[in-house]
């Protein structure tokens, strides 16, 4: 327990991200940065990039009220603490994000019908899904669910995005380099936390499983539409990339919105199978509509 007090306590928080690796940045990013000018030249790369950004922002809301809400809910002022630290981080993530759509154009009267317009119904369900237990204050199906499925699908999206990204655009590279440190934490604390609460209540994992099987439907659902939706952008991005980009064992550059959706999916559902058997869950797999 020592040990996990040092790793997620505020003093730790404190040294390792605002004084650490986010000292000296602008909303994430180096001050200096900007989005590149090869953005506002292309409909097709633009509406991609906003498009992209809004569901960042829809993903990270849905994190926010959900960390939030937690607090009340944990069973120790430990995690409370942590969950206050993991709030502040969503929030930031939140801020980032919406910041990103200023910078690509989007207006700030506009920003709540852009979001609207261009979130993914799938993403939105899946949220849902999560907040529905946190509203419960249902502590071990609300951290698997934030801490576990939301926090590891964004692990992984970031990691790709930002893979795709740093050729191309390095002030959003950047951006995501510090939100991804944020989701490894996050998802360490789940890890950590929660396995031996699911030891000690044995009666929640039908139920906990149940969500998670959910979520991972409406997850492959999100990634499906989005990748079939920026065929467009995902083209024009490959066009203006020069050499190859590889993640995990997929050219970037030369990957098919279908070969990119497969390898994303892939690596999401293997990190959620190998995190879940950490802490005593089996991985269910959805149903395929």
């Amino acid at each position: 327990m020592a040990d996990f007090l040092a790793a997620y306590s505020i003093q730790n928080w404190l040294e390792s991200c605002p004084q650490g690796y986010l000292e000296g940045t602008e909303y994430g990013h180096e001050p200096n940065e900007r989005e590149p000018a090869l953005l506002f030249d292309s409909p097709a790369l633009l509406e991609q990039a906003i498009q992209s950004t809004v569901q960042l922002v829809v993903g990270e809301r849905c994190a926010l009220a959900a960390s939030s809400g937690l607090i009340n809910a944990a069973p120790d002022h430990e995690s409370k603490r942590f969950l206050a630290t993991q709030t502040l981080d969503e929030a930031r993530h939140v801020e980032i994000f919406t910041q990103r759509l200023y910078d690509l154009g989007v207006k700030k009267d506009a920003l709540e019908s852009t979001i609207e317009h261009y979130a993914n119904p799938h993403l939105v369900r899946f949220a849902e899904v999560l907040l529905e237990k946190v509203d419960k204050g249902d502590f071990i199906a609300g951290v698997v669910g934030q801490n576990i499925v939301l926090e590891g699908m964004a692990f992984s999206v970031f990691e790709m995005m930002k893979a795709s990204s740093e050729q191309l655009n390095p002030k959003f590279a950047h951006t995501l380099a510090g939100t991804i440190a944020d989701e490894r934490r996050h998802v360490g604390f789940g890890e950590n936390r929660i396995g031996s609460l699911i030891v000690a209540h044995p009666e929640k994992k039908p139920e906990v499983e149940k969500m998670q099987k959910d979520m991972s439907y409406h997850m492959l659902a999100t990634f499906s539409l989005a990748f079939s939706q920026n065929a467009d952008g995902f083209a024009a991005g490959q066009k203006l990339a020069s050499g190859s980009r590889e993640w995990h064992g997929t050219d970037l550059t030369t990957a098919s919105p279908e070969q990119l959706e497969a390898v994303l999916a892939d690596t999401v559902l293997h990190e959620f199978k190998v995190r879940l058997g950490r802490i005593g869950l089996e991985y269910q797999t959805p149903a395929i509509s």
